[in-house]
């Protein structure tokens, strides 16, 4: 079969191609294409040193670049060179599709990605939803960072992998210096998961809440077992219970969730939630707040995020106490109750109906922080504080 003749094109992919290798010193361009020549896992680029470093079958080999121009642009040089050897053409890893990537809605050959030496596409890989662990473990070889960490913690094939506690151990060394009080939180919440840290090292968290309140939101957003204080429910949990067991039986939410909550882990977790509210340091840490209330009540009620008025939830709470007028399940618990637990019921229903958009009265156009953020926001606080007293007597 005779040659096909070049097109423009292919001329212009073919001469980019030529060109960039060219620009590269002789050393670096037979080494690093070796380097490609075997089956590699994952490439990283370190810029400070100017080597390659890649993972492979064999473990972990490197070429230390040789520069013939500014660091920057030599770089830039390798990082044509892998694209093309990797994807066939020298345009790498489209930095201006970044969010987009992250959001999980670009749908590349994750394990390419990792092969070209470029953070964002590994960035890109560790945001992708449903990540296999080998995958994980690869891109957190490429690309080691509190941030990636926190993201593949989120993942439960990670969790329950033997990169989790590795991932753990390395975010719990780094949390002392971590300076975002959001990051304190979520390293606290994604560290308690499963069993990724010890009843030791979670008695060390705890106590480390006393100097740091985020600490105490990272608890209320995992399992309230892992709450280490005295295991005592509420004096008429066992009563509750009782009256509920035919409701609980058959899944009602309400019953389910007045029962937890007179638990002794749910006693736990409003002690907890007591303690979160009396010293939130910013805005962000308030708003993972109310999230970690709106998910610990994941009852049927129409706001998915809160009610914004903390006015609507007492009316709404009365009315499902003492009206006809609210949901079948509801009503059942209800009538189900003894009256003087009644009281405890409709508080519970008021944390309930609390979210993130429960906060826009007290934060909408403004940025406070510290005490004048508390103090605008005690018209919401003070009232739920008082819910969780009642429910705690």
């Amino acid at each position: 079969m005779a040659d096909q003749p070049l097109s423009a094109d292919n001329l212009d992919s073919f001469h980019r191609k030529s060109v960039h290798t060219l620009q590269l010193s002789n050393e670096d361009n037979l080494r690093l294409n070796v380097l490609l020549a075997q089956s590699l896992q994952a490439v990283r680029i370190n810029e400070s040193t100017m080597t390659v470093h890649a993972l492979t079958d064999k473990g972990e080999a490197k070429v230390r670049l040789n520069p013939t121009a500014r660091d920057e642009q030599y770089l830039r040089w390798v990082r044509e060179l892998l694209s093309m050897k990797v994807t066939g053409s020298p345009g790498g890893y489209p930095i201006f599709l970044k969010r987009w990537t992250r959001m999980g809605h670009a749908r590349n050959n994750l394990a390419q990605m990792l092969l070209l030496g470029e953070p964002e596409a590994v960035a890109a890989v560790v945001y992708t939803p449903g990540l296999s662990h080998d995958i994980a473990r690869r891109a957190w070889w490429a690309s080691p960072s509190s941030t990636n960490a926190r993201c593949l913690l989120e993942n439960p094939e990670v969790v329950n992998g033997e990169l989790g506690k590795e991932l753990t151990a390395y975010l719990l060394e780094f949390l002392p210096f971590e300076e975002v009080q959001l990051d304190v939180v979520d390293t606290v919440r994604l560290c308690l998961q499963g069993e990724l840290v010890s009843a030791e090292e979670r008695e060390k968290l705890w106590s480390r809440a006393k100097r740091k309140n985020p600490f105490y939101i990272g608890f209320l957003h995992a399992d309230a077992a892992y709450i280490p204080l005295p295991d005592k429910p509420h004096r008429q949990h066992a009563d509750v219970s009782a009256q509920l067991a035919a409701l609980i039986e058959t899944s009602n939410p309400y019953a389910n969730a007045f029962a937890s909550t007179l638990s002794n882990t749910g006693q736990n977790w409003l002690r907890a939630l007591q303690l979160a509210m009396e010293k939130p340091v910013d805005q962000e840490v308030v708003i993972s707040l109310f999230i970690a209330i709106s998910k610990r009540f994941p009852l049927p009620l129409p706001e998915r995020r809160g009610v914004c008025e903390l006015s609507s939830a007492l009316q709404r709470a009365e009315q499902f106490c003492h009206s006809d007028d609210c949901p079948a399940e509801v009503k059942a618990v209800r009538d189900t109750l003894n009256p003087a637990t009644l009281p405890l019921f409709k508080a519970m229903l008021i944390l309930a109906q609390m979210g993130e958009d429960s906060l826009i009265p007290y934060f909408g156009g403004n940025d406070s922080v510290g005490s004048v953020m508390r103090k605008r926001l005690e018209p919401l606080t003070q009232p739920l504080l008082a819910q969780t007293t009642l429910l705690l007597k």
